[in-house]
């Protein structure tokens, strides 16, 4: 059982900063903006590009360690690659660029164990003699999937492998990963831009940004309590709002929350009482969000004290959801976002007026210069 190490820090000839662990059988997603380096990290792993300064290690392997002047080449790491575009040779059938990539055995063993594979990934005996130009795009990935296991990988590194296939074959593709993932106990890696899909396939994600890993966690832990504003932007969240930490409450283990309409801007504010962790000053500026589960529609009947009044701004109905805005009659300026699914997507026209409970459990507060 080997895991996957990284620590990396370098300035050219573009940053990289940050480290990560994936375990074996474990699926680590790296999420960012583009020019976030994703790509750059994943070539640093197959020993496309040197670092500066870092070390690679896969479970007692040192691939890449630049203290001790260790640098192992790329057909010494054994690493599965599989590219977003497949890069498959289009004079071969399937077959032939499977087995291309165990040129270490002999020849009738080079056909049984690329036909292995190929059947591993679900492709026909007639598919396995087709060249890729006679596949399908999700058929092609397949086989590149099967080029990359064919040579028993210690690492998998994916790099947006299903971006270029269409919804039908890119599900059918995620229901093979799955699969694959039971029966293979090695770090997997993948790039993607796709949050969803991060969301869907991922064990845990790496959020990146300038060449900086900036969070690694679970899809729910880094939702729910991202490390900074721009962290919280890049997974998705909508509802980030600004705010003024006040300071402790009079209730044990709360503080109160400034809920600013724009900064500095004291007269236009709510206060909140939420969870107080005691690390912000008082005083300190903040950025602070609340998830789509921390904001409840009340029935009239059951509005409080404590709950806000809204109007509807926008409803905007994609497929199963609605996408409701609503703007505060208390504060003008920040509207929230709120996901209705089921019942409760009725037609909500713009002007409604509702009534919504923020949970104080779920508000999570950053400082504004968090790093």
């Amino acid at each position: 059982m080997s895991a996957l190490v990284v620590e990396i820090e370098q300035r050219e000839p573009m940053p990289l900063s940050g480290s990560l662990r994936c375990e074996p059988g474990e699926l680590l997603a790296l999420v960012g903006p583009s020019g976030a380096g994703k790509t750059s990290l994943m070539r640093t792993l197959a020993g496309l590009m040197r670092p500066e300064r870092g070390r690679v290690v896969v479970g007692d392997e040192i691939w890449c360690d630049t203290a001790q002047g260790i640098w192992l080449p790329p057909q010494r790491r054994h690493v599965g690659l599989v590219f977003q575009h497949y890069a498959l040779m289009p004079h071969l059938d399937a077959l032939g660029n499977v087995a291309l990539s165990l040129l270490h055995l002999p020849a009738q063993q080079r056909k049984a164990q690329a036909q292995h594979w190929l059947d591993h990934v679900g492709l026909s005996t007639e598919q396995q003699s087709r060249r890729p130009a006679a596949l399908s795009g999700g058929q092609q990935q397949r086989v590149a999937v099967a080029r990359a296991l064919a040579r028993e990988p210690r690492l998998l590194l994916l790099d947006e492998p299903f971006s270029a296939v269409d919804q039908m074959s890119r599900q059918s593709l995620y229901r093979l990963l799955a699969d694959l993932r039971r029966e293979l106990s090695i770090p997997i890696v993948l790039v993607t831009h796709d949050l969803n899909e991060a969301r869907l396939l991922a064990d845990r994600m790496a959020v990146m940004d300038g060449g900086q890993i900036l969070q690694v966690g679970t899809p729910a832990s880094i939702h729910q309590a991202p490390r900074s504003a721009r962290v919280a932007d890049l997974v998705g969240i909508q509802n980030r709002f600004q705010g003024l930490w006040l300071g402790p409450s009079a209730v044990p283990g709360r503080g109160q929350l400034r809920w600013l309409a724009h900064p500095n801007a004291l007269e236009e504010s709510i206060v909140l009482t939420v969870r107080d962790k005691r690390k912000l000053p008082v005083g300190h500026a903040v950025n602070w969000i609340i998830p789509n589960d921390g904001i409840t529609l009340l029935d009239p009947r059951e509005v409080g004290p404590h709950d806000f009044a809204a109007r509807v701004v926008q409803a905007r109905y994609l497929g199963d959801t609605t996408l409701l805005n609503l703007a505060l009659e208390s504060l003008a300026g920040p509207q929230l976002v709120l996901t209705l699914t089921g019942s409760r997507r009725q037609d909500w026209p713009a002007g409604a007026a509702v009534h919504v409970r923020l949970d104080p459990e779920r508000v999570h507060v950053m400082p504004l210069l968090h790093p």
